[in-house]
C-alpha cells in the first residue's frame, strides 16, 4: 500500500511540474513580429493633414514622468467613470475601494483583458487605482514621498492611461495574475511600465502591479524589444521609421518631429493613428493587411 501511496505521489508532482512548465513556456512565447527599419513606401491614396504642435500633446504614446507633465486636457473633466456606481461594469475583477474612476476607453481595454485572463483560469484579479486627478495626486505624494509617488500632473495616473492591479491572492509579483499580465498584457495593448531591471531608466522602482495603455502594435515591439517607453520613443526617433509585421496586420510607424504645423500624408482609407510624444513630435502608425502591403509595393515599383 505504501508503495503505490509513494509512486502515486511521484506521479502527481511529476504531473504538477510539467503543466507548470507547459503554461510557463506558453506564457513567455515572444509575440511574433517581423519588422525592418526602412522608409515607409507611400501609396498612391494619399491625403495631406495638417498635423499642429497640439498633436504633440494628444494620443496613447505620451510619455509622462519627473520630466515631462501631463498637458493640459489630456482628460477631460467628468470623463472619468466611478466604477462603484455602475457595478454592471465590473466583471471579472474586483474594485479595492468605491472611488476607482477609470475613462471609458480604458474600461473597455480593460474588461477585453480580464476576459481573457479568466478563461486562461486567472480569475483572481483586483483593480486598486485608476484615473486620479492632481488633487489626489497630492495627496498621495504627500502620504507616500517621492520615494513611492510622483507630483501632481506628473503621474501617468493623472493621464488617464494607467492602472493599478492586483491580486486578492497575494503579491502581483508572485500570484499568477501578475505573472500572467507580465506575458500577456502587450496582446491587449498595455505594458508593465516599470519593469526591475528598467528603474535606472525610468526612475520609478520596480512596480508589478503598474500597467500603461500604449496600443497595438506598439505594446507588441516593446515586450519583444524590451523596451520601456523612454526607449521605444527613442528608438522610433532614432529609426525615423520601421514596418512590422504581427498576426497579417502590417503597420508601419513613422516619427515626425513638429515645430510648426506640418502636412503629413496618411492613407485616404482613414486606417491611421496620430500619437504626439509629449516632447518634440508625433508618431504616425498605419495598419494593412498584408495582401494591400504587397499590392501598395508592387504599384510603388511600377511607379519608380
Amino acid at each position: 500500500m505504501k508503495k503505490w501511496f509513494f509512486l502515486f505521489v511521484l506521479l502527481f508532482i511529476f504531473g504538477y511540474g510539467f503543466t507548470q512548465f507547459l503554461l510557463e513556456d506558453k506564457n513567455e512565447t515572444l509575440p511574433e513580429i517581423d519588422y525592418q527599419v526602412e522608409a515607409v513606401v507611400a501609396e498612391e491614396n494619399e491625403i495631406p493633414i495638417p498635423v499642429t504642435i497640439d498633436h504633440i500633446y494628444q494620443g496613447n504614446l505620451l510619455l509622462v514622468n519627473k520630466d515631462y507633465p501631463v498637458p493640459p486636457g489630456a482628460v477631460e473633466k467628468n470623463e472619468a467613470v466611478t466604477l462603484a456606481h455602475h457595478r454592471e461594469w465590473v466583471n471579472g475583477f474586483v474594485l479595492l475601494d468605491n472611488d476607482i474612476r477609470l475613462t471609458p476607453y480604458l474600461l473597455q481595454t480593460f474588461s477585453t483583458m480580464v476576459e481573457a485572463a479568466n478563461q486562461d483560469g486567472v480569475n483572481h484579479l483586483m483593480l486598486s487605482s485608476g484615473y486620479r486627478d492632481e488633487e489626489e495626486q497630492s495627496e498621495l505624494y504627500r502620504k507616500m514621498g517621492p520615494a513611492y509617488a510622483l507630483k501632481a500632473g506628473h503621474s501617468e495616473h493623472n493621464l488617464g492611461l494607467s492602472l493599478d492591479i492586483g491580486s486578492t491572492q497575494g503579491e502581483m509579483e508572485y500570484a499568477a495574475e501578475g505573472k500572467w499580465l507580465k506575458a500577456n498584457s502587450w496582446k491587449y495593448g498595455y505594458i508593465l511600465r516599470y519593469p526591475e531591471d528598467k528603474t535606472a531608466i525610468t526612475g520609478i522602482q520596480y512596480e508589478p502591479w503598474h500597467f500603461r495603455y500604449v496600443g497595438m502594435p506598439h505594446s507588441a515591439i516593446m515586450y519583444e524589444r524590451n523596451f520601456v517607453l523612454e526607449e521605444y520613443l527613442d528608438f522610433l526617433k532614432e529609426q525615423k521609421s520601421i514596418v512590422a509585421t504581427i498576426d497579417e496586420l502590417v503597420y508601419e510607424i513613422s516619427y515626425y518631429p513638429i515645430s510648426q504645423t506640418t502636412a503629413i500624408h496618411v492613407p485616404a482609407s482613414g486606417r491611421y493613428e496620430i500619437s504626439g510624444n509629449n516632447m518634440d513630435g508625433v508618431i504616425v502608425t498605419v495598419s494593412r493587411n498584408r495582401d494591400e502591403q504587397i499590392d501598395n509595393e508592387a504599384a510603388a515599383e511600377r511607379n519608380s
